[in-house]
């Protein structure tokens, strides 16, 4: 006969593990708890069982350290898994998680420990944001649920565009009888342009007579619209559907002169409206070969931006059509500087790219580069990679294959482009021996 197992323990925390969680020991496993902070006693409630590691979150703090704070609302909301603890405390937490990461994944050790990670504003950062409509309400998800919560428990949001989405919840049964349900938010680095879109499962026309009414909502600039059933581009409802940036608020030369970065909401760009022209600046400062091939490009944020400041020839890879279309519009005035190739990364390392002693810039989806793109870059053998990741995990794998071909990293650079959450933006610039 065995013991029940126990769904409260009492944990030590130790140190921050990747993805948010910290790491503890509970009779010989490892334990990865949500809710503390290293240094800490806590009591904890498991929630998943594994035969060598535990899941738990943390329900009462029996030993606190002076770095937790009070949170307003629920911390899981929006994915703000480190919002108790103090701002400082956080980049020095990340700082950790990257180092880890490259030691453990990469088995490249980082001299002096972890990068110092360049810190944001913690209110009003996020220039995008995916709401979902529940209910007769409009918010972010509980991490990990489909349950609902207020965007204005976050602070991540402008308090202006926190009172459009309560001006649009009242539009939220419409939204729901139109097939929506989850929208696209998108807007400049200044606030002052709002651009929504919307998909739906229903007909395009029936769903919009039925959004007609709530096109007037102050504070919106443009509203598209698509359906799951069509593969087509947004349409446009009403107003302008890209917002529109001056491309010196991303990097400040006389090359930018009176260019402009415009993007369609569904487009990827960065999310952080104060450290995206640090990025921007960083890649531009690591990039040091005349030749620069941007793949998983965007809409051209780094290719347009160094394109301009140097004046030199850029190839630009991207796979998605809107965000191609808007790569295309805004690279248009630099053309034939800027060369764009709508297809995919793989497809295009497959065909003739004449990489070698160019700089290549990648700045793949979290899950990182893919098997055919690391082996494919390893044989093309350019003079320098840039590489820009949101999950610090997947980048160190994809460096510790990259180093083993014969790549040595010589910079590392890490950003909070997530505060608030366990992410960490990071640039990592290699050369070929």
């Amino acid at each position: 006969m065995t013991d029940a197992p126990v769904d409260l323990i009492e944990l030590d925390v130790e140190r921050p593990a990747v993805g948010g969680r910290m790491i503890a020991r509970h009779d010989g496993r490892v334990v990865l708890v949500s809710g503390a902070i290293p240094g800490e006693r806590v009591r904890a409630r498991v929630e998943r069982r594994r035969p060598s590691l535990l899941l738990a979150n943390t329900v009462e703090v029996l030993d606190a350290s002076s770095d937790r704070r009070s949170v307003a609302g629920d911390e899981l909301c929006g994915g703000r898994d480190f919002a108790h603890i103090d701002y400082q405390r956080q980049r020095a937490l990340k700082s950790q998680i990257v180092a880890d990461a490259f030691r453990r994944i990469g088995r490249i050790p980082l001299e002096g420990g972890g990068p110092v990670v360049v810190g944001s504003p913690e209110r009003g950062y996020r220039a995008r944001a995916r709401l979902h409509v529940q209910d007769g309400r409009l918010g972010f998800l509980l991490s990990g649920t489909h349950q609902l919560c207020a965007v204005s428990e976050t602070s991540q949001l402008l308090p202006a565009t926190e009172r459009v989405i309560g001006a649009l919840e009242s539009s939220a049964p419409m939204l729901r009888e139109a097939g929506v349900e989850s929208l696209e938010l998108a807007e400049d680095l200044v606030g002052g342009q709002r651009v929504i879109h919307l998909q739906v499962e229903t007909d395009l026309a029936v769903a919009e007579a039925t959004l007609t009414p709530m096109l007037e909502t102050a504070g919106v600039s443009g509203w598209s619209l698509s359906s799951a059933r069509v593969a087509a581009p947004p349409c446009v409802l009403a107003g302008h559907t890209r917002v529109i940036d001056p491309l010196s608020s991303f990097l400040p030369t006389p090359g930018a002169g009176v260019l402009s970065l415009g993007r369609h909401p569904t487009s990827f760009f960065q999310a952080n409206r104060y450290l995206t022209p640090e990025l921007v600046a960083t890649v531009d400062r690591l990039a040091t070969e005349d030749r620069i091939v941007d793949l998983y490009a965007g809409v051209g944020l780094f290719a347009v931006a160094l394109a301009a400041s140097r004046g030199g020839r850029v190839i630009a890879v991207e796979q998605d059509p809107v965000g191609a279309a808007d790569l295309r519009r805004n690279a248009e005035p630099l053309v034939p500087a800027v060369y764009v190739v709508e297809a995919s990364v793989e497809d295009y390392l497959a065909g003739d790219s004449h990489l070698r002693g160019a700089t290549v810039l990648v700045d793949p989806p979290r899950v990182g580069l893919s098997a055919d793109v690391r082996h494919a870059l390893i044989d093309h053998r350019p003079a320098e990679l840039v590489y820009v990741s949101c999950d610090v995990a997947t980048q160190a794998r994809d460096l510790r294959a990259l180093v083993e071909a014969g790549y040595g990293l010589e910079e590392l650079v890490a950003l909070d482009m997530f505060p608030g959450t366990a992410h960490v933006e990071t640039v990592a610039r290699l050369r070929a021996a």
